[in-house]
């Protein structure tokens, strides 16, 4: 018997996933596990609704399912700028006066951190609304957008075109980096998660499972060049971006410092009244 692994499909998490996708360790980890590709919020669903029993869980979720325990060693975090979670601002709005913001569906806990950042930062309450991912359709709705993932990649490449198109000044904050002056931690989006019981279930060992993904997540951190290679030709952003991406902007290892930072980011969220308690982080081992 397999686990089900609910897997991101954005670039943030490609090393992490770099020996379940290529040999030589393809094939083996095909005769433990099977993946299945969503968004973020998709993943913490499977994993909830047990259709999974490992996910990159946005750490959001983990709120509302503390029994689920870390692997660790393995996120999708930023020591300062992210690049890919954005929020969009037209330039004459002062944050203050911004009363409507358009929210990327794809991510709860970006959502959550642009809640926290608006209460406790900006010291404003505007109004959130869902919304697909695509800029001037958010902008026509809301003053702000968030956007994250390839799509706040992508943004932060045209910005210059569409400044040309439309005359139109905006803002591109980075939320890592304002999440960073605020409190001086790190900025963590995601972790991989399992249910506890899982193990048990198919006879996979935890230090079997710890081993596989710290060993991808390695393997991943070891191949860059490929994957620049790989996601230059799936996505139109620059390799020189993709690089600078995956080897600057986004930080793999699960260390004190981010544990830091979630458990603020816990406490933040159940203040401002987005999130409903500050869990027990519990780890797999």
């Amino acid at each position: 018997m397999k686990l089900r692994i609910a897997a991101i499909s954005f670039l943030n998490p490609a090393p992490l996933m770099w020996n379940f996708e290529h040999p030589p360790a393809q094939q083996e980890l095909a005769n433990r596990y099977e993946l299945t590709w969503s968004t973020p919020s998709v993943c913490a669903a499977r994993l909830a609704s047990g259709e999974a029993d490992i996910g990159l869980v946005p750490i959001a979720a983990y709120a509302s399912q503390p029994t689920m325990q870390i692997i660790p060693g393995c996120t999708i975090a930023s020591l300062k700028h992210v690049r890919s979670i954005i929020l969009v601002v037209r330039e004459n709005r002062a944050m203050q006066d911004i009363r409507r913001v358009a929210l990327d569906t794809s991510s709860r806990t970006s959502a959550t951190y642009t809640r926290i950042l608006f209460h406790r930062l900006w010291n404003t309450s505007p109004a959130f609304e869902p919304h697909s991912p695509d800029l001037d359709s958010m902008l026509d709705a809301a003053d702000a957008a968030l956007l994250i993932g390839d799509p706040a990649l992508l943004a932060l490449e045209d910005r210059n075109a569409r400044y040309q198109r439309t005359g139109e000044a905006l803002l591109y904050i980075d939320l890592a980096e304002e999440w960073n002056r605020l409190t001086g931690t790190p900025w963590v989006s995601a972790f991989w998660a399992i249910r506890p019981e899982a193990p048990a279930e198919t006879g996979i060992w935890p230090t079997q499972i710890i081993a596989d993904f710290q060993a991808s997540r390695d393997a991943g951190l070891a191949h860059v060049d490929d994957l620049v290679t790989e996601w230059s030709a799936r996505i139109p952003v620059p390799a020189s971006t993709i690089r600078t991406y995956l080897t600057e902007n986004i930080w793999y290892l699960l260390d004190e410092a981010c544990i830091t930072g979630i458990q603020l980011f816990y406490r933040y969220g159940v203040e401002c009244g987005v999130l409903p308690s500050v869990p027990k982080l519990r780890f797999l081992g």
